[in-house]
Protein backbone atom coordinates (compact mmCIF):
# COMPACT_ATOMS: atom_id res chain seq x y z
CA UNK A 1 0.00 0.00 0.00
CA UNK A 2 1.14 3.75 -0.28
CA UNK A 3 0.18 5.79 1.88
CA UNK A 4 -1.01 9.60 0.58
CA UNK A 5 0.68 12.33 2.23
CA UNK A 6 -0.82 16.07 1.14
CA UNK A 7 -1.85 15.63 -2.72
CA UNK A 8 -0.35 11.67 -2.92
CA UNK A 9 -3.14 8.47 -3.75
CA UNK A 10 -2.73 5.44 -1.42
CA UNK A 11 -4.01 2.23 -3.54
CA UNK A 12 -5.94 0.10 -0.80
CA UNK A 13 -3.74 -2.60 -1.98
CA UNK A 14 -5.12 -5.59 -1.24
CA UNK A 15 -7.06 -3.42 -3.78
CA UNK A 16 -7.13 -0.06 -5.19
CA UNK A 17 -10.19 0.15 -7.80
CA UNK A 18 -11.20 -0.45 -10.74
CA UNK A 19 -14.98 -0.37 -12.34
CA UNK A 20 -17.41 -2.55 -13.06
CA UNK A 21 -20.27 -3.26 -14.93
CA UNK A 22 -23.89 -4.66 -14.80
CA UNK A 23 -24.76 -7.46 -13.57
CA UNK A 24 -24.65 -11.00 -15.82
CA UNK A 25 -27.16 -12.98 -14.67
CA UNK A 26 -27.68 -17.06 -15.21
CA UNK A 27 -31.25 -18.67 -15.82
CA UNK A 28 -34.07 -17.01 -13.76
CA UNK A 29 -32.14 -15.87 -10.43
CA UNK A 30 -32.37 -12.33 -9.89
CA UNK A 31 -29.43 -10.10 -8.84
CA UNK A 32 -29.29 -9.33 -4.97
CA UNK A 33 -30.14 -5.46 -5.31
CA UNK A 34 -33.34 -6.41 -8.12
CA UNK A 35 -35.53 -3.07 -7.77
CA UNK A 36 -38.59 -5.67 -6.87
CA UNK A 37 -36.17 -7.58 -4.14
CA UNK A 38 -35.08 -4.12 -2.54
CA UNK A 39 -38.23 -2.08 -2.30
CA UNK A 40 -38.62 -4.18 1.38
CA UNK A 41 -35.26 -3.38 2.29
CA UNK A 42 -34.20 0.14 1.26
CA UNK A 43 -34.30 2.68 3.99
CA UNK A 44 -36.41 6.05 3.16
CA UNK A 45 -34.92 9.50 2.11
CA UNK A 46 -33.20 10.85 4.90
CA UNK A 47 -31.16 9.59 7.58
CA UNK A 48 -32.04 6.05 7.79
CA UNK A 49 -32.10 4.24 11.27
CA UNK A 50 -30.32 1.26 10.26
CA UNK A 51 -28.95 -0.48 7.12
CA UNK A 52 -28.98 -3.82 8.43
CA UNK A 53 -31.92 -5.42 5.62
CA UNK A 54 -29.77 -3.48 3.00
CA UNK A 55 -26.74 -5.01 4.08
CA UNK A 56 -28.10 -8.58 4.80
CA UNK A 57 -29.50 -8.28 1.08
CA UNK A 58 -25.53 -7.16 -0.33
CA UNK A 59 -23.13 -8.79 1.90
CA UNK A 60 -23.70 -12.30 0.07
CA UNK A 61 -22.22 -10.67 -3.13
CA UNK A 62 -19.44 -9.45 -1.83
CA UNK A 63 -16.28 -11.49 -1.53
CA UNK A 64 -12.52 -11.29 -0.34
CA UNK A 65 -9.81 -12.10 -2.55
CA UNK A 66 -6.56 -13.30 -1.74
CA UNK A 67 -3.27 -13.77 -3.89
CA UNK A 68 -0.12 -15.81 -3.70
CA UNK A 69 2.82 -14.52 -5.44
CA UNK A 70 6.58 -15.07 -6.12
CA UNK A 71 8.32 -11.57 -6.77
CA UNK A 72 11.58 -10.63 -7.41
CA UNK A 73 12.86 -7.35 -5.47
CA UNK A 74 15.80 -5.38 -5.47
CA UNK A 75 18.26 -6.09 -2.92
CA UNK A 76 19.49 -2.97 -0.15
CA UNK A 77 21.22 -0.57 -3.04
CA UNK A 78 21.24 3.57 -3.33
CA UNK A 79 17.97 5.59 -2.88
CA UNK A 80 16.38 7.61 -5.71
CA UNK A 81 18.18 10.96 -4.84
CA UNK A 82 15.24 13.04 -5.76
CA UNK A 83 12.80 11.44 -3.70
CA UNK A 84 10.50 14.24 -1.97
CA UNK A 85 11.13 16.79 -5.14
CA UNK A 86 9.53 17.47 -7.91
CA UNK A 87 12.03 15.23 -10.07
CA UNK A 88 10.28 11.87 -8.20
CA UNK A 89 8.38 9.96 -10.69
CA UNK A 90 10.60 12.19 -13.43
CA UNK A 91 13.53 10.39 -13.52
CA UNK A 92 14.84 6.88 -12.04
CA UNK A 93 15.94 5.99 -8.62
CA UNK A 94 19.74 4.68 -7.22
CA UNK A 95 21.42 1.91 -7.60
CA UNK A 96 20.73 -1.72 -6.45
CA UNK A 97 21.59 -4.84 -5.40
CA UNK A 98 20.77 -8.39 -7.87
CA UNK A 99 17.02 -8.77 -7.16
CA UNK A 100 15.95 -11.26 -4.47
CA UNK A 101 13.12 -13.82 -4.74
CA UNK A 102 10.58 -14.00 -2.50
CA UNK A 103 7.07 -15.37 -1.22
CA UNK A 104 4.49 -12.88 -1.30
CA UNK A 105 0.17 -12.44 -0.64
CA UNK A 106 -1.93 -9.71 -1.44
CA UNK A 107 -5.68 -9.18 0.13
CA UNK A 108 -8.49 -7.10 -1.55
CA UNK A 109 -12.17 -7.04 -2.27
CA UNK A 110 -14.40 -7.72 -4.70
CA UNK A 111 -17.98 -8.97 -5.89
CA UNK A 112 -19.96 -11.24 -8.03
CA UNK A 113 -21.70 -9.49 -11.00
CA UNK A 114 -23.32 -13.09 -12.21
CA UNK A 115 -24.96 -16.34 -10.79
CA UNK A 116 -22.56 -18.63 -13.06
CA UNK A 117 -19.34 -16.27 -10.89
CA UNK A 118 -17.97 -13.64 -12.82
CA UNK A 119 -16.07 -11.31 -10.42
CA UNK A 120 -15.18 -8.05 -10.44
CA UNK A 121 -11.95 -6.14 -8.34
CA UNK A 122 -8.93 -4.00 -9.04
CA UNK A 123 -6.06 -5.45 -11.14
CA UNK A 124 -3.53 -4.45 -8.56
CA UNK A 125 -5.13 -6.84 -6.44
CA UNK A 126 -4.47 -10.02 -8.47
CA UNK A 127 -1.17 -8.57 -10.20
CA UNK A 128 2.29 -9.32 -8.71
CA UNK A 129 4.29 -6.55 -7.33
CA UNK A 130 7.30 -5.42 -9.47
CA UNK A 131 8.73 -7.79 -10.84
CA UNK A 132 6.77 -11.15 -9.95
CA UNK A 133 4.00 -14.02 -10.92
CA UNK A 134 1.09 -14.86 -9.18
CA UNK A 135 1.06 -18.53 -8.24
CA UNK A 136 -2.71 -18.77 -7.42
CA UNK A 137 -5.71 -16.80 -6.33
CA UNK A 138 -8.84 -17.64 -4.05
CA UNK A 139 -11.86 -16.16 -4.03
CA UNK A 140 -13.45 -16.12 -0.12
CA UNK A 141 -17.03 -16.33 0.17
CA UNK A 142 -18.94 -14.72 2.91
CA UNK A 143 -19.45 -18.22 4.67
CA UNK A 144 -15.62 -18.81 4.83
CA UNK A 145 -15.63 -21.36 1.59
CA UNK A 146 -12.45 -21.19 -0.52
CA UNK A 147 -12.83 -21.22 -4.21
CA UNK A 148 -9.69 -21.08 -6.46
CA UNK A 149 -10.11 -18.50 -9.04
CA UNK A 150 -9.60 -17.97 -12.82
CA UNK A 151 -8.28 -14.28 -14.37
CA UNK A 152 -10.61 -13.98 -17.33
CA UNK A 153 -8.99 -10.36 -17.89
CA UNK A 154 -7.52 -7.23 -16.29
CA UNK A 155 -6.85 -3.83 -17.66
CA UNK A 156 -3.81 -2.15 -16.23
CA UNK A 157 -4.58 1.63 -17.02
CA UNK A 158 -8.37 1.31 -15.60
CA UNK A 159 -7.16 -1.11 -12.43
CA UNK A 160 -9.71 -3.41 -13.62
CA UNK A 161 -9.87 -7.53 -13.27
CA UNK A 162 -12.46 -9.97 -13.87
CA UNK A 163 -12.13 -13.43 -12.77
CA UNK A 164 -14.44 -16.29 -12.88
CA UNK A 165 -14.88 -18.98 -10.66
CA UNK A 166 -16.89 -21.94 -10.58
CA UNK A 167 -19.86 -22.84 -7.67
CA UNK A 168 -22.02 -25.93 -7.37
CA UNK A 169 -25.32 -23.77 -7.68
CA UNK A 170 -25.98 -20.23 -8.54
CA UNK A 171 -24.57 -17.57 -6.81
CA UNK A 172 -25.81 -14.48 -5.21
CA UNK A 173 -24.49 -11.40 -7.41
CA UNK A 174 -25.51 -7.58 -7.51
CA UNK A 175 -25.88 -5.13 -10.59
CA UNK A 176 -24.91 -1.46 -11.19
CA UNK A 177 -26.32 1.73 -10.86
CA UNK A 178 -26.18 4.88 -12.28
CA UNK A 179 -23.39 7.03 -10.93
CA UNK A 180 -23.92 10.09 -13.13
CA UNK A 181 -26.80 10.67 -10.47
CA UNK A 182 -24.49 10.58 -7.54
CA UNK A 183 -25.26 13.87 -6.19
CA UNK A 184 -22.86 15.56 -3.29
CA UNK A 185 -24.82 14.14 0.27
CA UNK A 186 -26.60 10.81 -0.57
CA UNK A 187 -25.53 8.23 1.64
CA UNK A 188 -23.52 4.90 0.58
CA UNK A 189 -22.74 2.27 2.21
CA UNK A 190 -19.01 0.25 1.44
CA UNK A 191 -18.87 -3.40 1.82
CA UNK A 192 -14.82 -5.09 1.70
CA UNK A 193 -12.20 -6.71 3.30
CA UNK A 194 -9.61 -4.17 5.18
CA UNK A 195 -7.01 -5.22 6.60
CA UNK A 196 -7.65 -8.83 6.27
CA UNK A 197 -10.50 -8.79 8.82
CA UNK A 198 -13.45 -10.43 6.42
CA UNK A 199 -16.16 -8.70 5.69
CA UNK A 200 -16.72 -5.26 6.77
CA UNK A 201 -19.61 -2.77 6.08
CA UNK A 202 -18.45 1.08 6.17
CA UNK A 203 -21.60 3.59 5.42
CA UNK A 204 -21.02 7.72 5.00
CA UNK A 205 -22.23 9.56 2.13
CA UNK A 206 -21.19 11.28 -1.58
CA UNK A 207 -18.57 13.83 -0.10
CA UNK A 208 -17.55 15.05 -4.17
CA UNK A 209 -18.29 13.79 -7.58
CA UNK A 210 -15.60 13.21 -9.98
CA UNK A 211 -12.74 14.66 -7.39
CA UNK A 212 -9.34 14.87 -9.68
CA UNK A 213 -6.70 13.48 -7.21
CA UNK A 214 -3.79 14.54 -9.30
CA UNK A 215 -2.69 11.44 -9.57
CA UNK A 216 -2.54 11.47 -13.42
CA UNK A 217 -3.87 9.18 -16.07
CA UNK A 218 -6.97 8.50 -17.86
CA UNK A 219 -9.18 7.36 -15.38
CA UNK A 220 -8.12 9.91 -12.68
CA UNK A 221 -12.24 10.68 -11.76
CA UNK A 222 -13.60 9.43 -8.63
CA UNK A 223 -16.10 9.57 -6.35
CA UNK A 224 -15.31 10.89 -2.95
CA UNK A 225 -16.70 9.74 0.06
CA UNK A 226 -16.30 9.80 4.01
CA UNK A 227 -17.16 6.25 4.60
CA UNK A 228 -14.01 4.35 6.12
CA UNK A 229 -12.23 2.71 3.69
CA UNK A 230 -9.43 1.33 4.78
CA UNK A 231 -6.28 -1.27 3.10
CA UNK A 232 -8.39 -4.54 2.01
CA UNK A 233 -10.76 -2.22 0.85
CA UNK A 234 -9.91 -2.02 -2.76
CA UNK A 235 -12.23 -3.56 -5.33
CA UNK A 236 -15.26 -3.83 -3.04
CA UNK A 237 -18.49 -2.54 -3.95
CA UNK A 238 -19.89 0.99 -2.89
CA UNK A 239 -24.00 1.06 -2.74
CA UNK A 240 -26.28 3.77 -3.25
CA UNK A 241 -29.67 3.59 -1.03
CA UNK A 242 -30.99 1.70 -4.08
CA UNK A 243 -28.92 -1.01 -3.37
CA UNK A 244 -27.25 -0.44 -6.81
CA UNK A 245 -23.43 -0.71 -6.85
CA UNK A 246 -22.51 2.78 -7.76
CA UNK A 247 -18.75 2.90 -7.50
CA UNK A 248 -15.69 0.69 -6.26
CA UNK A 249 -13.62 1.33 -3.51
CA UNK A 250 -9.73 2.73 -5.01
CA UNK A 251 -7.74 4.88 -2.74
CA UNK A 252 -7.64 7.25 0.35
CA UNK A 253 -6.06 10.26 1.04
CA UNK A 254 -4.17 10.11 4.42
CA UNK A 255 -1.10 11.13 7.18
CA UNK A 256 -1.56 7.61 8.55
CA UNK A 257 -2.06 5.02 5.83
CA UNK A 258 -5.39 4.83 7.68
CA UNK A 259 -8.75 6.09 6.76
CA UNK A 260 -9.10 9.87 7.51
CA UNK A 261 -12.34 10.17 5.72
CA UNK A 262 -11.06 10.78 2.41
CA UNK A 263 -11.58 7.36 0.12
CA UNK A 264 -12.32 7.36 -3.56
CA UNK A 265 -14.68 5.17 -5.48
CA UNK A 266 -14.09 4.68 -9.69
CA UNK A 267 -17.89 5.40 -10.93
CA UNK A 268 -19.90 2.80 -11.84
CA UNK A 269 -20.05 4.31 -15.67
CA UNK A 270 -16.61 4.75 -16.08
CA UNK A 271 -16.13 0.89 -15.36
CA UNK A 272 -18.87 -0.77 -16.66
CA UNK A 273 -18.02 -0.57 -20.56
CA UNK A 274 -14.40 -1.80 -19.47
CA UNK A 275 -15.75 -5.01 -17.46
CA UNK A 276 -18.37 -6.07 -20.15
CA UNK A 277 -15.05 -5.97 -22.43
CA UNK A 278 -13.26 -7.92 -20.41
CA UNK A 279 -15.89 -10.84 -19.68
CA UNK A 280 -16.43 -11.00 -23.36
CA UNK A 281 -12.96 -11.05 -24.08
CA UNK A 282 -12.72 -7.88 -26.23
CA UNK A 283 -9.84 -5.62 -26.63
CA UNK A 284 -9.76 -2.58 -25.18
CA UNK A 285 -8.57 0.65 -27.21
CA UNK A 286 -8.06 4.09 -26.24
CA UNK A 287 -7.17 7.52 -27.28
CA UNK A 288 -3.51 8.59 -27.01
CA UNK A 289 -1.40 11.46 -27.89
CA UNK A 290 2.21 10.60 -27.13
CA UNK A 291 3.05 13.03 -24.63
CA UNK A 292 3.98 13.50 -20.59
CA UNK A 293 1.85 16.00 -19.18
CA UNK A 294 2.05 17.86 -15.65
CA UNK A 295 -0.80 20.12 -14.15
CA UNK A 296 -0.28 23.76 -14.43
CA UNK A 297 -0.09 24.56 -10.49
CA UNK A 298 0.36 27.93 -9.34
CA UNK A 299 4.53 28.25 -10.22
CA UNK A 300 4.08 26.70 -13.41
CA UNK A 301 1.28 29.19 -13.76
CA UNK A 302 3.11 31.81 -12.48
CA UNK A 303 6.58 31.14 -14.26
CA UNK A 304 4.79 31.94 -17.59
CA UNK A 305 2.00 34.27 -16.91
CA UNK A 306 -1.31 32.44 -17.39
CA UNK A 307 -4.22 31.73 -15.33
CA UNK A 308 -3.53 28.81 -12.17
CA UNK A 309 -5.48 25.67 -12.79
CA UNK A 310 -6.52 25.44 -16.29
CA UNK A 311 -4.79 23.54 -19.19
CA UNK A 312 -1.88 21.57 -18.52
CA UNK A 313 2.11 21.77 -19.25
CA UNK A 314 3.75 19.02 -21.88
CA UNK A 315 6.95 18.06 -20.29
CA UNK A 316 7.65 15.98 -23.10
CA UNK A 317 6.48 14.55 -26.54
CA UNK A 318 6.68 11.15 -27.92
CA UNK A 319 9.19 11.35 -31.30
CA UNK A 320 6.70 10.24 -34.32
CA UNK A 321 3.50 10.41 -31.96
CA UNK A 322 0.07 12.08 -32.43
CA UNK A 323 1.41 14.57 -30.86
CA UNK A 324 4.58 14.97 -32.56
CA UNK A 325 3.14 15.00 -36.04
CA UNK A 326 0.57 17.48 -35.12
CA UNK A 327 3.45 19.96 -33.90
CA UNK A 328 2.83 19.75 -30.43
CA UNK A 329 6.29 20.55 -28.32
CA UNK A 330 7.52 20.08 -24.86
CA UNK A 331 6.52 23.24 -23.27
CA UNK A 332 3.33 23.99 -24.63
CA UNK A 333 -0.03 24.35 -22.32
CA UNK A 334 -3.04 22.42 -23.50
CA UNK A 335 -6.34 24.62 -22.79
CA UNK A 336 -8.80 22.81 -25.02
CA UNK A 337 -8.97 19.22 -26.64
CA UNK A 338 -12.18 18.52 -29.10
CA UNK A 339 -13.25 21.79 -27.78
CA UNK A 340 -13.93 20.95 -24.28
CA UNK A 341 -11.84 22.97 -21.73
CA UNK A 342 -9.10 20.94 -19.94
CA UNK A 343 -9.67 21.49 -16.15
CA UNK A 344 -8.22 19.68 -12.90
CA UNK A 345 -11.55 17.92 -13.28
CA UNK A 346 -11.61 16.87 -16.53
CA UNK A 347 -8.50 16.32 -17.68
CA UNK A 348 -6.20 16.07 -20.95
CA UNK A 349 -5.69 12.36 -20.15
CA UNK A 350 -9.46 11.63 -19.39
CA UNK A 351 -10.40 13.64 -22.73
CA UNK A 352 -7.90 11.61 -24.94
CA UNK A 353 -8.43 8.19 -23.41
CA UNK A 354 -11.93 8.24 -24.27
CA UNK A 355 -11.61 9.66 -27.65
CA UNK A 356 -11.44 6.36 -30.58
CA UNK A 357 -7.96 6.11 -31.93
CA UNK A 358 -8.17 7.09 -35.36
CA UNK A 359 -9.93 10.23 -34.22
CA UNK A 360 -9.18 13.91 -35.84
CA UNK A 361 -9.66 16.21 -32.95
CA UNK A 362 -8.42 19.83 -32.77
CA UNK A 363 -6.00 20.94 -30.10
CA UNK A 364 -5.81 24.47 -28.62
CA UNK A 365 -2.77 25.53 -26.75
CA UNK A 366 -0.41 28.29 -25.45
CA UNK A 367 2.83 28.53 -26.43
CA UNK A 368 4.91 31.23 -25.28
CA UNK A 369 2.27 33.70 -24.17
CA UNK A 370 0.13 33.00 -28.10
CA UNK A 371 -2.96 30.59 -27.94
CA UNK A 372 -2.81 28.87 -31.47
CA UNK A 373 -4.53 25.64 -32.70
CA UNK A 374 -3.21 22.17 -33.84
CA UNK A 375 -5.41 19.54 -35.43
CA UNK A 376 -4.21 15.69 -34.19
CA UNK A 377 -4.95 12.65 -34.76
CA UNK A 378 -5.60 10.35 -32.29
CA UNK A 379 -3.46 7.12 -31.75
CA UNK A 380 -4.07 3.92 -30.20
CA UNK A 381 -2.93 4.13 -26.67
CA UNK A 382 -0.01 0.95 -25.78
CA UNK A 383 -0.12 -0.99 -22.98
CA UNK A 384 0.99 0.61 -19.35
CA UNK A 385 4.82 -0.91 -19.64
CA UNK A 386 5.36 -0.15 -23.61
CA UNK A 387 4.17 3.66 -22.10
CA UNK A 388 6.87 3.42 -19.17
CA UNK A 389 9.54 2.32 -21.87
CA UNK A 390 8.19 5.66 -24.12
CA UNK A 391 9.79 8.06 -21.64
CA UNK A 392 12.57 5.87 -19.85
CA UNK A 393 15.58 8.44 -19.05
CA UNK A 394 18.58 8.93 -21.84
CA UNK A 395 21.01 6.90 -19.47
CA UNK A 396 22.96 6.55 -16.10
CA UNK A 397 26.04 8.54 -17.05
CA UNK A 398 28.69 8.54 -14.69
CA UNK A 399 27.97 7.88 -11.12
CA UNK A 400 32.16 7.82 -10.28
CA UNK A 401 32.82 11.30 -11.52
CA UNK A 402 32.83 14.07 -10.09
CA UNK A 403 30.62 16.77 -12.21
CA UNK A 404 33.71 18.97 -12.47
CA UNK A 405 36.28 19.08 -10.84
CA UNK A 406 37.80 22.60 -10.65
CA UNK A 407 34.63 24.98 -11.89
CA UNK A 408 35.62 28.76 -12.29
CA UNK A 409 36.27 30.92 -9.64
CA UNK A 410 32.26 32.24 -8.59
CA UNK A 411 32.50 35.98 -7.64
CA UNK A 412 30.13 37.99 -4.75
CA UNK A 413 26.03 37.05 -5.50
CA UNK A 414 24.64 38.64 -8.51
CA UNK A 415 21.34 38.92 -9.94
CA UNK A 416 20.89 34.97 -10.64
CA UNK A 417 22.13 33.94 -7.10
CA UNK A 418 20.04 36.30 -5.25
CA UNK A 419 16.80 35.88 -7.60
CA UNK A 420 16.76 32.35 -7.50
CA UNK A 421 19.82 31.34 -4.87
CA UNK A 422 21.63 29.40 -8.07
CA UNK A 423 25.31 29.75 -8.81
CA UNK A 424 25.62 28.80 -12.71
CA UNK A 425 28.35 28.91 -15.11
CA UNK A 426 28.77 28.06 -18.85
CA UNK A 427 28.81 24.56 -19.66
CA UNK A 428 32.04 23.80 -21.94
CA UNK A 429 32.68 20.65 -23.86
CA UNK A 430 34.22 19.32 -21.12
CA UNK A 431 32.32 19.36 -18.25
CA UNK A 432 29.40 18.19 -20.81
CA UNK A 433 31.37 15.22 -20.99
CA UNK A 434 32.27 15.18 -17.23
CA UNK A 435 28.44 15.24 -16.99
CA UNK A 436 27.64 12.55 -19.22
CA UNK A 437 25.70 15.08 -21.17
CA UNK A 438 25.26 14.63 -25.27
CA UNK A 439 27.26 16.05 -27.67
CA UNK A 440 26.26 19.88 -28.56
CA UNK A 441 24.76 20.25 -25.65
CA UNK A 442 24.17 23.75 -24.95
CA UNK A 443 23.40 25.71 -21.46
CA UNK A 444 24.54 26.67 -18.05
CA UNK A 445 25.56 24.05 -15.56
CA UNK A 446 24.84 24.42 -11.67
CA UNK A 447 27.77 24.98 -9.17
CA UNK A 448 26.01 25.15 -6.18
CA UNK A 449 22.35 25.80 -4.68
CA UNK A 450 21.29 27.56 -1.72
CA UNK A 451 19.38 25.10 0.13
CA UNK A 452 16.85 27.20 1.48
CA UNK A 453 15.76 28.76 -1.72
CA UNK A 454 12.58 27.28 -4.12
CA UNK A 455 14.90 25.96 -6.37
CA UNK A 456 17.43 24.00 -3.68
CA UNK A 457 13.80 22.99 -2.14
CA UNK A 458 12.72 21.52 -5.56
CA UNK A 459 15.88 19.15 -5.65
CA UNK A 460 18.33 20.99 -7.80
CA UNK A 461 21.70 20.24 -7.56
CA UNK A 462 25.00 20.64 -8.47
CA UNK A 463 25.72 19.63 -12.16
CA UNK A 464 21.89 20.25 -13.29
CA UNK A 465 22.46 21.76 -16.48
CA UNK A 466 20.37 24.53 -17.64
CA UNK A 467 18.80 24.25 -21.20
CA UNK A 468 16.46 27.26 -21.46
CA UNK A 469 14.27 29.69 -19.19
CA UNK A 470 11.23 30.64 -20.19
CA UNK A 471 11.76 29.10 -22.96
CA UNK A 472 14.68 31.08 -24.47
CA UNK A 473 18.12 29.57 -24.51
CA UNK A 474 20.53 30.54 -21.76
CA UNK A 475 24.16 30.28 -22.98
CA UNK A 476 25.84 33.12 -20.51
CA UNK A 477 25.11 34.18 -17.27
CA UNK A 478 23.88 37.43 -18.83
CA UNK A 479 21.38 34.97 -21.07
CA UNK A 480 20.13 33.97 -17.72
CA UNK A 481 20.00 36.94 -15.80
CA UNK A 482 18.03 39.10 -18.95
CA UNK A 483 15.34 36.45 -18.51
CA UNK A 484 15.21 37.36 -14.71
CA UNK A 485 15.36 40.88 -14.99
CA UNK A 486 12.24 40.33 -18.20
CA UNK A 487 9.92 38.20 -15.29
CA UNK A 488 10.55 40.92 -12.99
CA UNK A 489 9.80 43.67 -14.94
CA UNK A 490 5.98 42.16 -16.00
CA UNK A 491 5.71 41.21 -12.39
CA UNK A 492 6.02 37.48 -12.63
CA UNK A 493 6.92 35.80 -9.06
CA UNK A 494 8.68 32.67 -11.01
CA UNK A 495 10.57 31.45 -14.26
CA UNK A 496 10.40 28.19 -15.91
CA UNK A 497 13.36 26.69 -16.21
CA UNK A 498 13.77 23.56 -18.45
CA UNK A 499 17.02 21.48 -16.39
CA UNK A 500 18.77 18.47 -17.36
CA UNK A 501 19.86 16.34 -14.02
CA UNK A 502 22.83 14.17 -14.34
CA UNK A 503 22.29 11.35 -16.49
CA UNK A 504 18.86 11.89 -16.76
CA UNK A 505 16.06 13.41 -19.60
CA UNK A 506 15.42 17.23 -19.81
CA UNK A 507 12.54 18.55 -17.34
CA UNK A 508 10.61 21.40 -17.16
CA UNK A 509 10.31 23.42 -13.29
CA UNK A 510 8.70 26.67 -12.15
CA UNK A 511 11.51 28.44 -9.61
CA UNK A 512 10.18 31.42 -7.74
CA UNK A 513 12.37 34.46 -7.46
CA UNK A 514 13.57 36.15 -4.42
Amino acid sequence: MRYAYGLTTALLLGGATATLVTGYPAGAQVAQNEASQMAHVVPRAGAPASFADLTAQLAPAVVNISTRQRVQVQGSGGANPFAGTPFEGLFGGGGSSAPQTREAQSLGSGFIVSADGYIVTNNHVITAEGKGEVESITVIMPDGTELPAKLVGKDAASDLAVLKITAPKPLPFVKFGDSSKARVGDWVVAIGNPFGLGGTVTAGIVSAVYRNTGAGGAYDRYLQTDASINRGNSGGPMFDMNGQVIGINNAIFSPTGGSVGIGFAIPAEIASPIVDKLIKGEKIQRGYLGVQIQALNEDLADSMGLEHNKGEFIQSVVPEGAAAKAGLQAGDVVVKVGGKEVTRDQSLSYLVANTAPGTKIPVELIRNGRRMTVTATVDQRPTEDDLAQSFDSSGDGDSDTDAYNNPPAQQTQGVIEKATGLSVTTLTPQIARQLGASEGTKGLVIVSVDPSSDAGQKGFARGFIILSANNQPVTTKADLENVIKAAKADNRPAILLRVQPRGQSPAFVPVRLR
